[in-house]
């Protein structure tokens, strides 16, 4: 009776063996991670980051390869979540602000002034409202796994110092595909140009367009002064924070053994990302401004009153969006932020 029972219970030990060696052996090749940017942006080392743990930790069953540019949907960032969704792409290291058209509760993020410090920024991404995100974001199609980070957005342009929203009339400036973006710098007095990043680099070598905003690791990586934005603008209007998903039916692919190693290995990606967007930034260390001015561009730092002439006259612009976004997930943000 003892054999028999030890018998069943090996059949059942090789019965799961089998069932896990069928669905890994189920595995695609190549799993396509969507990003916007490479590696060396933070952005990129993020998801090359992931990649490479992934690999590791799962002994080469799953396979990330990442295709920068938004390439697997021809350019367009904002295209970008609806073919997570869809599953032409498989995963994803994504920005709120690209993914915002479809989910309006990313243009939280995008509220002007929201978050004055990273430690703001670290209560909403790490907090209930991060949560509350994640379940948002789950609803509409996709499986999220972590936060990374793109950094707080500064302003650049071509023609002039920026401290005054006077400063920024009649500039014509690059924003972004969310729509926000364009109330904002409307309200500044400047003339927003919707355009992607692939159409923007041309843009300001012609002139096209007078500036643009993004995190300063983008404006170094790129060289920026060289394409005439010899004038930045320190304000940390908007942050843009990073997630991690995965297309649903390929989620529910893996064994859940491997869903755990591939969510703990974007949230240790996710880490290591964050720290390199920080780099130079925080803790007084101003390297990367340093170096930034030593290729003559002027480096703007305001003053907490110019600031708040600012925040002021985008205060309607956040009012409005406040409504759009769902008055309580703000609410809930604002009280994080103030706790933090």
């Amino acid at each position: 009776m003892q054999f028999l029972k030890t018998m069943i219970a090996a059949g059942a030990a090789l019965a799961t063996l089998g069932t896990t060696g069928a669905h890994a052996q189920d595995y695609k090749d190549e799993y396509r991670v969507s990003t916007v940017v490479p590696a060396p942006f933070p952005w990129g080392i993020a998801a090359e980051k992931w990649a490479e743990l992934t690999a590791e930790r799962t002994d080469g069953r799953i396979n990330l390869k990442i295709y920068p540019g938004v390439q697997l949907v021809q350019g367009d960032q904002t295209r970008e979540f609806t073919a997570i969704r869809q599953g032409v792409i498989d995963m994803a290291v994504g920005s709120t602000i690209n993914w915002s058209p479809q989910i309006v509760e990313l243009n939280l993020f995008s509220l002007p002034f929201l978050m004055p410090d990273y430690a703001a920024l670290d209560s909403l991404t790490q907090g209930p409202v991060g949560e509350k995100i994640f379940e948002i974001i789950e609803a509409k199609g996709a499986v999220p796994l972590a936060w990374a980070e793109n950094g707080f957005r500064e302003v650049t342009n071509s023609k002039t110092p920026i401290r005054s929203p006077a400063d920024m009339k009649g500039l014509k400036l690059r924003v972004v595909g969310s729509p926000i973006y364009n109330d904002m710098f409307t309200a500044m007095g400047a003339n927003p140009t919707q355009m992607s990043w692939a159409d923007a680099q041309p843009a300001l070598t012609t002139g096209a367009v007078d500036g643009q905003e993004n995190p300063l690791t983008i404006y170094s990586v790129l060289n920026m002064h060289e394409l005439g934005q010899t004038n930045v603008t320190l304000w940390g209007y908007v942050a843009d924070p990073l997630i991690f998903v995965v297309n649903p039916a390929v989620w529910e692919s893996f064994t859940p053994e491997d869903q755990d190693i591939l969510r703990q290995a974007a949230v240790d990606a996710g880490a290591y990302g964050v720290e390199v967007a920080r780099k130079g930034l925080t803790g007084g260390d101003q390297t990367l401004i340093d170096d930034i001015r030593g290729h003559g561009v002027e480096v703007v730092t305001l003053t907490d009153e110019e600031r708040q002439a600012f925040v002021d006259v985008t205060r309607p612009v956040y009012d409005a969006w406040k409504v759009k976004i769902g008055p309580d997930l703000v609410d809930m943000a604002e009280q994080s932020v103030a706790n933090r």
